[in-house]
């Protein structure tokens, strides 16, 4: 098996005759999915999404790929297919659009759908290309054949990209569900297809692949809904993803089924349901609907609100019940479900949710103790059918972590594809499909490009390091006036600290230390504010990890009078 190592330096001129494969995000990590391809000096670019922050980013609203490695050849790129409308594979749109606003997007309707309503927020209007399953276009060198796969999102696609270097199918994240709400299958007699005819590069996703068997049925969760429904004392409170249109649609019938009525709770389950309303892909009975604002003219017994918020985002409408900082009062008569998984690094603050929320003696129904959600992932089993249904001559597992990365790789040896045709890379590995064999050639710069507020790209590492030293260990500040002439110290030292855990008054020992010091230094010739600054910095922060234990941010600020 190829895989990367820190020695990988800039990739080799591509051969006239070899494909190019570039993930700028998605390997490694659940999100942020992006892929460049390359041929003939052209670019094709799959998916282009965002990965969510975790709690060592403080105060970041998105992660993005870094583009840096197209930004000077925007204008070979001759599209970008978006194989469905998940913020993972779509939330970063926007953001390339402000590098070349006609960039051709390929999708699905409803996927294109969603994408619209989202850049119109940005106030973009885009040039796109719908396709649909059963379709085949093309664009520049690279002809593209689209076939459906079932996931948790209507209208998804995987995409089989020739060029004469050979052929690649980029399956996109899928499942094999047998009895789909929708009807809609995975195409795997178009994969079986694609396998006779060669498939010289599968690219498929590892979400579940360490997961045995294959996934539940969305179907079974039908019962579960139900029952929720039937025990409810009051008001049923529904969280879930704002793109979960076949889960929204489940508590839709559920609802006419007990008499209840429904309302949408949040700005981007507003926005989703109504497009999926306008395009059919949502049935919802015109008089099961009420607005916000008339929710106290409906009986609680009667009610279910969907809204946002299953994965204890700080900011959701769920997230904000269960801290009582929300319009809507839960009670102990109210039923909370999360129709949802646990997407990794969300589990505290998801139970952090939970429990604000049984604290306040609702019953919370989550994943934990009942079937309210399926993963829109194939499983362990559902992967080696497809290996073994398409035969690829190499394969590069995509959408994962490095456990599942690692995971796919080893179901697809056991299917037969040689070590040495298994290609693991992550983020920034390129990786050149030349003559039927696919290898790791280098790596470009594939970092993390972070969105807080309306900057993008302006917060650095350096930056969230200084930002967890605050928020973990507070800060302290020492404002000192010298003599510009004598170096002698005339004001001060002052200090404050604020999040450190010491009060002002305790200061004293060290304050007689700094002026110590700086006379120290201007004795020495020292007359350099920088090095004034990194003595005084030395001196506080050794003074309170000796006393204290801890490490707070020390911003000394000398200046001369």
């Amino acid at each position: 098996m190829s895989h990367p190592h820190p020695g990988l330096s800039a990739p080799p001129a591509l051969p006239g005759n070899g494909l190019r494969i570039v993930a700028l995000g998605g390997l490694g990590e659940i999100g942020r999915n992006m892929t460049v391809f390359e041929y003939g000096g052209r670019l094709l670019i799959v998916d282009c999404g965002v990965l969510f922050p975790e709690t060592e980013q403080p105060g970041i609203d998105l992660i993005l790929p870094d583009f840096e490695y197209i930004r000077d050849r925007l204008d070979a790129v001759e599209a970008v297919i978006l194989t469905h409308g998940h913020e993972d594979h779509i939330g970063a749109v926007p953001y390339l659009l402000r590098e070349r606003p006609d960039i051709p997007l390929v999708g699905s309707r409803l996927t294109l759908a969603l994408l619209e309503a989202k850049l119109a927020e940005h106030r973009i209007r885009p040039r796109t290309v719908e396709v649909k399953e059963g379709g085949r276009s093309s664009f520049g060198p690279f002809d593209c054949e689209f076939l459906s796969v079932n996931h948790s999102i209507p209208d998804a696609l995987a995409v089989a990209i020739r060029t004469p270097a050979g052929l690649v199918l980029a399956t996109g994240d899928f499942k094999m569900d047998q009895l789909p709400l929708d009807g809609r299958l995975t195409d795997l007699a178009g994969f079986g297809r694609l396998g006779a005819e060669g498939i010289d590069l599968l690219m498929s996703d590892s979400t579940n692949a360490e997961v045995p068997g294959f996934v539940t049925s969305e179907r079974n969760i039908g019962p579960v809904i139900d029952d929720v429904f039937r025990t409810a004392q009051e008001r049923i409170i529904v969280a879930c993803f704002a793109s979960h249109i076949h889960r929204v649609q489940q508590v839709l019938d559920a609802a006419v089924a007990s008499g209840r009525q429904v309302c949408f709770i949040g700005r981007s389950m507003v926005r989703n349901m109504g497009v999926a309303r306008e395009l059919g892909y949502l049935d919802v009975p015109e008089d099961i609907m009420v607005e916000p604002k008339q929710l106290d003219d409906v009986r609680p017994d009667r009610l279910v609100l969907v809204c946002t918020g299953s994965q204890g985002e700080p900011m959701s409408a769920l997230s904000r019940m269960a801290a009582r900082d929300h319009q809507i009062r839960v009670t102990e008569r109210d039923t909370v479900m999360l129709a949802s998984s646990m997407i990794p690094g969300n589990e505290t603050a998801i139970n952090r949710v939970i429990n604000g929320l049984t604290r306040w003696g609702a019953r919370v129904v989550h994943k934990g103790n009942a079937l309210v959600h399926v993963s829109g992932h194939a499983s362990a089993g559902e992967l080696l059918y497809v290996l073994n249904m398409t035969r690829p001559g190499n394969f590069m597992p995509i959408h994962g972590e490095w456990r599942h990365l690692r995971a796919h790789a080893k179901l697809a040896a056991l299917t037969g594809v040689p070590d040495e045709n298994i290609v693991i890379a992550e983020d920034g590995v390129v990786v050149d499909l030349v003559d039927g064999q696919a290898a790791i050639v280098g790596a470009v710069p594939a970092g993390y490009v972070y969105v807080d507020g309306l900057s993008v790209g302006e917060v650095t590492e350096t930056s969230l390091k200084d930002r967890r030293i605050l928020g973990e260990e507070g800060f302290v500040s020492i404002v000192v006036g010298i003599d510009s002439t004598s170096g002698k110290v005339v004001a001060g030292p002052e200090i404050h600290a604020r999040g450190a855990g010491i009060v002002n008054e305790d200061f004293q020992e060290v304050i007689e230390r700094v002026e110590a010091v700086l006379r120290d230094a201007g004795a020495d010739g020292v007359n350099d504010l920088h090095q004034m600054n990194q003595v005084v910095r030395r001196t506080v922060g050794k003074w309170v990890n000796d006393n204290y234990r801890r490490r707070p941010m020390i911003i000394p600020v000398v200046v001369e009078i």
